[in-house]
């Protein structure tokens, strides 16, 4: 990746910008209606983040997008790792 913007983002944050960037992608058509796809989504954005989700709230979290999925996006996915009991 070329842009400088990134690369000082992956410096201070460590995460891999492409990673994030392909995760992005994969949302624009994802079901988020899928219980099995939005385990997935869920797995993939804690492993970028580097934030171990427990089994409960990976529950909660797909009840809570399975119900609300027409609404989701990055911000809400962050606030619910950030927001972990």
């Amino acid at each position: 990746m070329e842009n400088q913007f990134f690369k000082n983002v992956e410096k201070k944050t460590g995460v891999n910008m492409n990673e994030v960037l392909e995760l992005a992608n994969s949302l624009q058509n994802a079901n988020f209606k899928d219980e099995k796809t939005v385990r997935a989504i869920i797995k993939k954005v804690s492993r970028i983040a580097n934030k171990p989700v427990s089994r409960e709230m990976e529950n909660k979290m797909v009840k809570s997008i399975i119900q609300d999925g027409n609404q989701l996006d990055m911000e809400a996915i962050s606030k619910m790792l950030n927001n972990k009991r």
